[in-house]
């Protein structure tokens, strides 16, 4: 990371997010924890249903946090704010969507879309102004400025991933949550998405919440990654750390599940299956997440713990 002083730019703290009510309640996060700092990118990883997409979602406020808190350069953003702080969240943190298709409007054109934050906000001294920024826009994510009169339907799964990247981008925000932004495209435009997303971060000094289920992906993207699982956080360490010492069992499991490009070993490599009733007694002391060094943290009783910083330390 270029900044060496580290500024915490998004904090979130003992969060719970519960939807339903009664006997019907589902809490889908659990006493999650963890701080961005400014300018790098945190991948968030987990199968599907392990409240990503809500931790995500809570922080762009559209999930409400039942509980614990959620701040953004020192300032809680989470709860009521008034109609001036809410606006100003708005700007800054943006989402880039999963499905580029269901993201974006099919009856507005390419220019619209990407316009309504500016008219929603101001972001313009006049008409000249607006349409310069939307050319400048459209043309650094890989566009032309033909493109502006289309309508979402005649572009392909890439390019409108394209078109809602320039959307967020537009709005110049410092901090996007990025919600399997390529999961639904082709494998030769996934690199292509990503690489723009890091030229965006370079030039503009972007921070990510990168989220995604596959691990392979956010390796060379993410300074840190977090990794959940069922709205509980069971590891969190840099990127190279965690895949030269996965700690935790489920963090294991998701990295056997890594396909290997050779197809002799793909076809005899075991899977690592994560069971928590067979790998856990969590009978008589509760687990939490606790760092055992090096800026690794790992959730477990202390047995667990003890362990976990055997293998990370014990071989010199």
């Amino acid at each position: 990371m270029a900044n060496e002083e580290k500024k915490v730019l998004l904090s979130i703290q003992n969060l719970d997010v519960v939807f339903g009510s009664g006997k019907k309640t589902f809490k889908a996060i659990d006493n999650v924890s963890f701080d961005i700092y400014k300018g790098e990118t945190v991948s968030l990883v987990g199968e599907s249903g392990s409240g990503k997409t809500t931790i995500g979602r809570a922080i762009v406020r559209i999930n409400p946090c039942s509980s614990g808190a959620i701040y953004y350069d020192g300032k809680k953003i989470s709860g009521k704010l008034s109609k001036a702080d809410d606006r100003e969240v708005i700007r800054k943190i943006q989402m880039i969507f999963q499905d580029p298709a269901a993201s974006l409007n099919e009856r507005a054109t390419i220019e619209y879309i990407i316009s309504e934050g500016l008219y929603n906000f101001h972001l313009f001294k006049d008409e000249k102004d607006r349409i310069a920024k939307v050319e400048n826009i459209i043309k650094e994510v890989g566009l032309l400025p033909e493109h502006l009169t289309r309508y979402p339907h005649e572009f392909s799964g890439g390019q409108r991933q394209r078109v809602g990247i320039a959307r967020s981008i537009v709005m110049e925000p410092e901090f996007i949550v990025a919600d399997e932004p390529i999961s639904a495209l082709d494998v030769s435009i996934r690199a292509q998405v990503l690489n723009l997303l890091k030229k965006f971060q370079k030039e503009r000094g972007l921070t990510y919440l990168f989220i995604a289920h596959d691990l392979s992906i956010v390796r060379f993207i993410s300074d840190r990654i977090i990794v959940i699982y069922k709205g509980r956080i069971m590891e969190i360490a840099e990127s190279e750390e965690l895949f030269a010492y996965p700690l935790h069992p489920y963090t294991k499991s998701l990295i056997s599940a890594i396909p290997v490009p050779d197809p002799k070993i793909e076809k005899t490599k075991k899977l690592f299956v994560y069971d928590p009733a067979k790998m856990h007694d969590y009978s008589t002391e509760k687990p939490s997440l606790v760092d055992i060094g090096n800026g690794h943290m790992v959730f477990g009783n202390t047995a667990e713990i003890d362990r976990c910083k055997a293998i990370r330390f014990g071989k010199k």
